[in-house]
């Protein structure tokens, strides 16, 4: 992206224009999640590699949106996205 700009060639008498515009690409997951068996108690993590790190995500589950609480923990750790799901019930499957 730095080198997005006005570029230009000069010979003196006459000079050529050119901007040049760079578009980042778009993050993408890297590896998926994985299936997960808990016993009913017990914490889980589910976590995905992202190609970015610090890119803005968003947790779901069944079409639900999830935010941080007591029940669910929710952090980046460069590109690795975590969800700590804990004292898991029945209810969480």
């Amino acid at each position: 992206k730095s080198d997005a700009g006005l570029y230009t060639c000069d010979i003196g008498t006459d000079v050529a224009k050119s901007k040049v515009s760079v578009q980042e690409k778009p993050t993408e997951i890297t590896k998926q999640l994985e299936d997960k068996t808990s016993a009913a108690g017990q914490d889980i993590s589910l976590s995905c590699e992202l190609s970015k790190a610090d890119v803005s995500i968003r947790w779901y589950k069944d079409g639900k949106g999830i935010r941080k609480s007591q029940k669910y923990d929710l952090h980046q750790e460069g590109t690795r996205a975590i969800l700590i799901i804990h004292d898991s019930t029945v209810k969480d499957s």
